[in-house]
């Protein structure tokens, strides 16, 4: 038994908006998706028998992304400690909160703590997208010669009807001639637009013409812009939220103790991670030059709760996924407070350590993939290979 059953898949298409994570990873057909299947299953395999239902029943939650995620991200912790060397028990009884962290690791005659955290940036509830439905339903109109971008003025309170929408959508397209619009398009005449107004809803779409070199292919999705979701939520304030959450959850442990961060944004930046544990940076100018030190703003650099020592170190990798799995190197943030007990350095680790008001950093001295066990490049051809439209 796996995560994953062997069969015959033939569905290759891309992740349509309302398809569950745990649904796509189990339908996707194609090489890359197989290697991908195969590596999970075999991780999984690996986990302590008594952990194993539960990360399995999160690894196929279709009511949850976050479930999946946070699930694949403790299968790559724990299968990249197994891969440095070291034993690993899975939510063992320790510390005096009454709680059970993730891992208990020992290497060597050394013990430490990980307890994992994945944490997604988050969306403005208020900004218009399109609903998963209703993009799937454009996404899957046949438009050979064009793409479309999408601009959503007003959402109705009830599900949008889509039969008119789609139909209307459709003889517009077909009416336009892709090489008369480029040509247009050189002369600075605007892209072609269409507005479609319905029971509250209003959506206006521009024409793309597609490359002559990719036309024709009926499959291809349709939408090539979406709304914007805008991010609300700070980056900072992210990763000193979810820290400060597991920081303080087992209470005394007498041994070193990592939060292992999976950062999944858009753009994740270094500062929000500097700044959210150790502060903010502030510049006095004097006659004579300028210092810079920091606020006591940050995790560790906050003056209100010495118990913060308790977190030897913050491990982060950004946007942990299975196709980023061997790319993205992790980086042990340590804690600068000499209250805390020394966290372990791994090989595939780079550091950030606070030097007076400096960050001073150290690149891991050996590729990730080397600790996972697989390929640098891996999983190794195209997720979505281009059929031909022939």
């Amino acid at each position: 038994m796996g995560v994953y059953a062997s069969r015959n898949r033939t569905d290759a298409a891309p992740k349509q908006a309302a398809e569950p994570q745990a649904e796509f990873f189990e339908r996707v057909a194609g090489p890359f998706w197989d290697q991908v299947r195969d590596v999970i299953n075999e991780w999984w395999s690996r986990f302590p028998d008594q952990a194993r239902p539960g990360l399995l029943s999160r690894l196929r939650d279709r009511n949850s992304d976050t479930n999946v995620y946070s699930a694949l991200w403790e299968l790559y912790l724990h299968e990249m400690l197994l891969g440095s060397g070291c034993s690993v028990e899975v939510e063992r009884q320790t510390g005096t909160g009454g709680y059970k962290p993730d891992f208990l690791v020992t290497r060597g005659n050394a013990q430490f703590v990980i307890e994992a955290i994945w944490k997604a940036q988050k969306r403005d509830a208020g900004s218009y997208s399109l609903p998963p439905q209703l993009s799937d339903a454009i996404d899957r109109l046949p438009s050979p010669n064009f793409f479309v971008a999408c601009e959503l003025h007003s959402a109705g309170t009830a599900t949008p009807p889509q039969r008119r929408l789609k139909s209307g959508l459709t003889r517009w397209l077909e009416s336009l001639d892709p090489d008369q619009v480029i040509a247009d398009y050189e002369r600075k005449v605007p892209l072609p637009s269409h507005t479609w107004q319905e029971a509250g809803w209003c959506l206006t779409f521009q024409a793309i013409p597609r490359s002559p070199g990719k036309r024709g292919n009926p499959s291809s999705r349709t939408i090539g812009v979406y709304p914007s979701a805008w991010a609300v939520e700070d980056g900072s304030e992210r990763v000193l939220h979810a820290v400060t959450h597991k920081g303080g959850k087992y209470g005394d442990l007498d041994l070193p103790f990592i939060v292992a961060l999976g950062h999944a944004a858009d753009f994740p930046e270094d500062e929000d991670i500097e700044r959210a544990l150790y502060g903010s940076t502030v510049e006095y100018a004097y006659d004579s030059g300028s210092t810079f030190t920091r606020k006591p703003d940050g995790y560790w650099s906050a003056t209100y709760d010495h118990a913060h020592s308790r977190v030897s170190g913050v491990l982060v990798v950004n946007n942990p996924a299975p196709w980023t799995w061997t790319k993205n190197t992790p980086v042990l943030w340590q804690s600068p407070d000499p209250a805390s007990l020394p966290a372990p350095i791994f090989p595939s680790w780079a550091t950030a350590q606070l030097v007076g008001s400096q960050v001073e950093r150290q690149p891991a001295i050996r590729s990730v993939h080397t600790a996972l066990g697989l390929p640098e490049r891996w999983p190794t051809g195209d997720a979505f290979p281009r059929s031909d439209p022939r």
